[in-house]
C-alpha cells in the first residue's frame, strides 16, 4: 500500500486554524441555569421546547449510529446536514482552490462536480467502461500522474445502479496517495458489506451514507461519514457549529430504536424492484434494463426524450439521463409502490408501439 499522509493532504490553513468554540463546545454536562449562549431564556415561539442550541457534536446520536453501523469508537463518525455537507466539507478541507484537483468516474453523482466548481477545484475524469465498471488501472495511473487530493467512488453508482467490484476499490485505495471517498447512499439495497467495516485497514478511506434512502427519511437531511478519527476531527473542525438540529437528532434516534422497520422497508423495495424489472423487459419500447443494486434502475428505451415527455404528460416524473456518458436513450426510474409501478407499466405499454424521430 502506498504511503498515506493526512497532514500532507489537508490544506495548510485548515491544519493550523483554530476551531470555533461555541458555548456548547466549552461546556458539557448538566447545570441548573444556562446563561452562556445568548439563547432566549423566556422560551420558544413553538410549544415544543426549542430555545436551546443542540449538541454541536451530536454525541448521543453518534454513539447510537456507531453501534448500529458496527463502527467503534464514536470518533470515527461524522454527522451532517445530508451527505452533501460531508462531501463539501471534504473538498473544502483538502483541496486548495485554484490549485488542487479531485477525481470522478462519470457517469456519476453530480454533486461531486458541483462542490468542485463552488470551491474552484479542478475535476479529473476517468470515465467508467461501457459496462459501467471501473477502469482501475487508468484511475491509478492518472492519480499517480496528477495527484488528486480526493477520489470519489459512488457504489452503488448513480445513475447506473451497479455496485463496483471490491478488488477494484481495494486496488485504488492501496495504489494511490489520495483520500478515497466511497459514497454508499444506496448500499442497503445491495447484499454487500459496507466499506465502513474496513476503515482501520485503509487510513485513506472515507465512507459516506445517508438516512435519505433506505431509512426513507429524505426530509430529515441527515448524512453520515465514517473515517479514521483524524479525518473526522478535521471535518468537525470546519463544519458549522450546530449543523444538525435537535428535531433531526430526535427523529433519527427514534428510527434507530426500531431498525427492524427499516429492514422491512428495504426488503419490500428489493422485492418490488425484482417484480418491476422483470415486467419492464417484456415491453417493446424497452431495449434494456440494466442490473442494479440500488432502489432505482437505468432503463434504455427507443427514444428517451420522447418517452420522458410522454410519461410527464401522463403525470409520471422520471429522470432523463440520456445526456450522460454511456447513457444514450436512458431513463433513470426509482422503484415505486406496487400501485405506482403498475401505472408506470400500463403507460409504457400504451406507448410501446410509438417510434418518435
Amino acid at each position: 500500500m502506498m504511503a498515506f499522509s493526512l497532514d500532507t493532504l489537508v490544506r495548510e490553513n485548515i491544519r493550523t486554524m483554530e476551531k470555533y468554540a461555541s458555548a456548547r463546545d466549552e461546556f458539557s454536562g448538566t447545570a441548573a441555569i444556562f446563561l452562556d449562549a445568548n439563547e432566549n431564556s423566556a422560551g420558544s415561539a413553538t410549544r415544543k421546547k426549542m430555545n436551546r442550541y443542540p449538541d454541536p457534536l451530536q454525541q448521543r446520536l453518534r454513539k447510537k449510529i456507531a453501534v448500529n453501523k458496527a463502527v467503534d469508537p464514536v470518533d470515527k463518525v461524522f454527522l451532517g446536514n445530508g451527505s452533501d455537507e460531508a462531501i463539501d466539507l471534504l473538498v473544502r478541507a483538502f483541496c486548495e482552490p485554484g490549485r488542487d484537483s479531485l477525481m470522478i468516474m462519470p457517469p456519476t453523482y453530480g454533486m461531486y462536480r458541483v462542490c468542485a466548481a463552488v470551491n474552484d477545484v479542478n475535476v479529473l475524469q476517468v470515465p467508467l467502461r461501457d459496462d459501467f465498471s471501473l477502469d482501475t488501472e487508468k484511475i491509478i495511473s492518472q492519480a499517480s500522474k496528477h495527484r488528486p487530493k480526493l477520489i470519489f467512488i459512488c457504489s452503488p453508482n448513480n445513475p447506473s445502479g451497479n455496485l463496483f467490484d471490491t478488488k477494484d476499490i481495494e486496488k485504488i485505495l492501496s495504489g494511490t496517495e489520495s483520500l478515497v471517498l466511497v459514497d454508499e447512499a444506496y448500499i442497503d439495497f445491495s447484499d454487500a458489506v459496507s466499506w465502513n467495516q474496513r476503515i482501520d485497514a485503509f487510513p485513506n478511506l472515507v465512507v459516506i451514507q445517508t438516512f435519505s434512502k433506505a431509512w426513507g427519511m429524505a426530509g430529515l437531511r441527515l448524512g453520515m461519514a465514517f473515517a479514521a478519527p483524524g479525518i473526522i476531527e478535521i471535518m468537525n473542525k470546519i463544519k458549522y457549529p450546530y449543523n444538525v438540529s435537535d428535531l433531526t437528532a430526535e427523529a433519527a434516534l427514534k428510527a434507530l430504536k426500531d431498525g427492524s422497520r427499516k429492514q422491512r422497508i428495504v426488503r419490500k423495495v428489493k422485492k418490488e424492484r425484482a417484480w418491476l424489472t422483470e415486467r419492464l423487459r417484456e415491453l417493446p419500447a424497452v431495449e434494456k434494463v440494466f442490473p442494479t443494486d440500488a432502489n432505482f434502475f437505468l432503463l434504455r428505451v427507443n427514444n428517451a426524450k420522447a418517452v420522458y415527455r410522454y410519461l410527464r404528460s401522463e403525470g409520471i416524473v422520471v429522470r432523463d439521463r440520456s445526456g450522460q456518458m454511456h447513457c444514450g436513450n436512458c431513463l433513470r426510474i426509482t422503484v415505486g409502490t406496487r400501485r405506482e409501478n403498475r401505472i408506470l407499466l400500463k403507460k409504457l405499454n400504451a406507448y410501446s408501439g410509438e417510434r418518435n424521430p
